[in-house]
């Protein structure tokens, strides 16, 4: 299997499952992007930007990492777009909240971040499924 090919494999799974994973992939993607949205409005904004730097490349590094994530990754799986590859931004800016943000936070506070992690990380494992852009691609890709 080509790389190409790997990015955008669905899967193959019957039609619950595809149900499902559509449902889990908008679902989890809209949730996301509201969380992205703001801090797209604050990276357009401009000005001196007064971002966390968790992880040492700066705010400004920071909140372009956590934008392209939280808003263009979630929109990515909203439609099944190079699903698996889109996840992992997605994945590492969990780990990033529930592991270094929120480190010393209770665990209430690590939570959300923690539970999109799990959803994340199914996603990247089980792909986009059959209702997804990344299904269009794949057959194209077949018929090649």
């Amino acid at each position: 299997m080509t790389m190409l090919k790997k990015i955008f494999d669905p899967g193959n799974y019957d039609n619950k499952i595809n149900f499902g994973l559509l449902f889990l992939r908008v679902t989890s993607g809209i949730f996301m992007l509201t969380h992205g949205v703001g801090k797209l409005a604050k990276l357009i904004e401009g000005g001196t930007i007064k971002f966390a730097d968790p992880i040492g490349v700066g705010p400004e590094a920071s909140l372009f990492l956590a934008v392209f994530a939280e808003f263009f990754c979630s929109f990515f799986l909203i439609f099944g777009i190079a699903t698996r590859f889109s996840a992992i931004p997605l994945i590492i800016t969990m780990l990033v909240a529930g592991f270094i943000s929120h480190a010393g936070d209770a665990f209430a506070a690590k939570e959300k971040a923690f539970l999109f992690l799990v959803i994340f990380v199914t996603i990247a494992i089980a792909g986009a499924g059959k209702y997804s852009i990344d299904n269009f691609i794949n057959k194209k890709l077949e018929h090649k």
